[in-house]
């Protein structure tokens, strides 16, 4: 439940800043009553993103034997890839999503008149909070190959409420809450969750042949600690844990945390280039 809790709460809480950043704007332009524009195309994207989660859902339960695992695997490793990308990208260029948010809602407050300035900022908020959306359905389809379809959807109703009480409290009352921070640990969490994800991944490669196990159990640790009990289980959700991994499960971690650690290396001048920013404070 936890996985699917962080990543509800994280992309709920950006999905909460974008549309408020939107209807600030508005504000500050004085036409609060196209603030129904921005609500429309915000329920309208998440609509479309609980679709889309469920036809992700439904197309897995569908499927049996290998073509299941291959299925598991493709998306959990595609969910690993995109949240990752999603935290770098959002330390580079988070900044900009403030200037961008504001000049498409200038934009399509300039060209008011009739239909022409509803969809304008329809379209806004569509766009912006369904990027969030169907990044969250994919996530939470892969989280639900770990640590189940009942679990994963209590996790993301809590999430999302608990998105949705931060964001009206950052944007209707004086409290602050330090965003910047929020992100930090959060993309802590989630990139561990990742790494889980690419490891778990290989597993499903490993048992259909895609991939090759080379050593079958690198080694065995269910004695100590046994995958299949509670605490085995939630560290197989949370991290990815396996009580006996095959060697290229294990490459396959130590690989993704040395691509990282890259990457991390590589931030600094990413944050310097000219236009980066850092994360939404």
């Amino acid at each position: 439940m936890l996985p699917a809790f962080l990543l509800a709460l994280r992309e709920g809480l950006e999905a909460a800043l974008i549309v408020g950043i939107v209807l600030g704007v508005l504000r500050k332009l004085g036409h609060n009553r196209q603030q129904v524009s921005v609500w429309q195309g915000a329920v309208a994207a998440i609509a479309v993103s609980l679709v889309a989660a469920l036809l992700l859902y439904a197309v897995g339960l569908k499927m049996e034997g290998a073509a299941e695992q291959i299925f598991e695997g493709v998306t959990m490793l595609l969910a690993a890839g995109i949240l990752t990308w999603m935290i770098f990208w959002m330390q580079t260029q988070g900044r900009r999503i403030n200037r961008e948010l504001e000049t498409g809602v200038r934009q399509a407050v300039s060209g008011m008149g009739g239909n022409k300035g509803h969809w304008a900022l329809f379209s806004v908020a569509f766009i912006a909070v369904l990027r969030e959306g169907i990044e969250t359905a994919l996530f939470l389809t892969a989280t639900t190959f770990t640590a189940g379809g009942q679990a994963t959807l209590l996790g993301a109703l809590l999430g999302l409420s608990a998105a949705a009480a931060l964001g009206y409290i950052l944007f209707a009352t004086t409290r602050q809450l330090n965003v910047k921070r929020f992100f930090q640990v959060t993309s802590v969490l989630l990139i561990l969750f990742a790494a889980g994800l690419v490891a778990h991944s290989i597993h499903e490669f490993n048992e259909v042949g895609w991939i090759p196990a080379v050593v079958e159990h690198l080694w065995d640790t269910n004695a100590v600690l046994d995958e299949k009990s509670s605490l085995g289980l939630i560290l197989k959700a949370l991290f990815g844990y396996n009580g006996n991994p095959s060697l290229t499960e294990v490459l396959g971690y130590v690989v993704y945390w040395a691509a990282l650690i890259f990457g991390v290396r590589r931030l600094p001048q990413a944050l310097t280039a000219p236009g980066a920013g850092q994360a939404i404070r």
